[in-house]
């Protein structure tokens, strides 16, 4: 019995390798440190500082991080399922981090629609997307909202995630409606619309 338990946990183990490998090829490429960016190795965590701030980035202890000759260097514990999918997505918030704190991000909103329009209010923004009532919206820490023309918002920050959340945020008060190209889309974003009811008979 113990024979065919090996022979049956053989393939299973070759098979979790061979996917291993697809995994962590993000996670084996350097991070190269740009001129002005120090970063900062803790147990547990990294501490990146550059022109347009500081981030501090937590990473899961069972995965290894060092600089060494102007490089970040994430290394994977053993070569389990679980430790090929923590090397690459440590590896990508550190470098999402020196992004950040290097050029910083940026997501750029759309308005769609006849009357729909958005205006600077200190900080926030005020959205008028044919509600009742117009609807205000304040950035988080960290985080800018400003206003292009009458139909434009740039999300700009320097950690990811929070450009993503606010951004998400701004879209979801009116997403894009399929059948009347109206709501706030992201910039560049490919929608399909729908021709409706009406206009299926008619052809």
């Amino acid at each position: 019995m113990s024979g065919n338990t090996d022979a049956q946990e053989q393939p299973q183990e070759q098979a979790e390798q061979a996917e291993g490998r697809t995994l962590s090829r993000i996670g084996r490429k350097p991070i190269p440190i740009p001129g002005g960016v120090e970063v900062e190795v803790r147990y547990g965590g990294v501490t990146v500082t550059g022109p347009r701030g500081t981030l501090s980035q937590n990473y899961h202890p069972e995965v290894t991080v060092r600089v060494e000759a102007g490089e970040v260097l994430v290394e994977r514990l053993s070569e389990r399922k679980f430790h090929h999918s923590l090397h690459g997505l440590t590896r990508s918030l550190i470098a999402n981090a020196i992004v950040g704190v290097t050029d910083g991000y940026t997501k750029t909103l759309e308005l769609m629609g006849v009357g729909y329009r958005v205006q600077q209010s200190g900080e926030g923004i005020v959205l008028n997307v044919g509600y009742s009532h117009p609807v205000e919206i304040q950035p988080r820490e960290g985080v800018t909202l400003e206003v292009e023309g009458n139909n434009r918002v740039h999300v700009r920050g320097i950690d990811k995630q929070k450009v993503g959340e606010l951004a998400a945020r701004v879209r979801k008060v009116r997403p894009p409606n399929a059948y009347k190209e109206k709501g706030i889309r992201y910039q560049g974003e490919v929608l399909h619309f729908k021709p409706g009811k009406a206009a299926a008979r008619k052809a």
